[in-house]
């Protein structure tokens, strides 16, 4: 039973594999040539479901389970944005320390230091056995003061609800413990078993 990663961002990948260590997970570049997915939903889920559709066609392996992310972040002060655009919130081709100034720079616009924010992560599986989405959020508050190299994205601006330090400050496993996207995981785990579980008593009942 293969797990499949929907998505070529180093970060992703790396923190999605730490976090369903127990399983096998690929990347779906891993397995098939990278191709450009239109990402034209209006909502997380939506996108996220995209994603997780386009690999699993484009894998043509019954057996595959894909798993899609699609997360950012949304600022009370700017009115939610970046929102779904936070990968490219300053224009396509833009890398994460672009968006990352775009956004300290529209918040220093409006004469601020600091909003509260949050992120958010959908996690959706597609499979045989049909599609689903999970979601996971993380509060706190951005700031334009950029501090540390941990993590990736906005990390250097966000601080935690109850935490003094930017994700990019903090050690990757109290992260773990306060990530949007290691509680959507935690949920993806619980559907990821059930499709196993599923699949071993449909195996064994083809037997009897």
């Amino acid at each position: 039973m293969k797990i499949v990663l929907a998505t070529s961002n180093k970060g992703k990948v790396r923190e999605i594999i730490e976090l369903l260590h127990d399983r096998e997970v690929f990347p779906y570049t891993d397995l098939i040539e990278g191709f450009e997915i239109v990402e034209d939903g209006d909502t997380f889920k939506a996108n996220a479901l995209i994603k997780a559709r386009a690999v699993y066609a484009a894998l043509g392996d019954d057996n595959a389970i894909v798993v899609a992310d699609d997360s950012g972040i949304s600022v009370d002060a700017l009115n939610g944005a970046p929102g779904i655009y936070s990968a490219r919130y300053a224009g396509e081709g833009a890398n994460d320390r672009d968006n990352l100034l775009k956004l300290v720079n529209a918040l220093k616009e409006k004469g601020l230091n600091v909003s509260p924010a949050h992120y958010t992560a959908a996690i959706a599986i597609v499979s045989r056995e049909g599609e689903s989405c999970v979601h996971g959020w993380m509060y706190g508050d951005v700031i334009t003061e950029l501090r540390g190299e941990n993590g990736f994205g906005y990390d250097p601006s966000f601080i935690p609800s109850g935490f003094e330090h930017t994700l990019g400050e903090l050690d990757n496993d109290v992260k773990k413990g306060l990530s949007h996207r290691s509680k959507a995981l935690e949920l993806a785990k619980i559907l990821i078993d059930q499709i196993k579980f599923l699949r071993s008593h449909a195996g064994s009942d083809a037997t009897k």
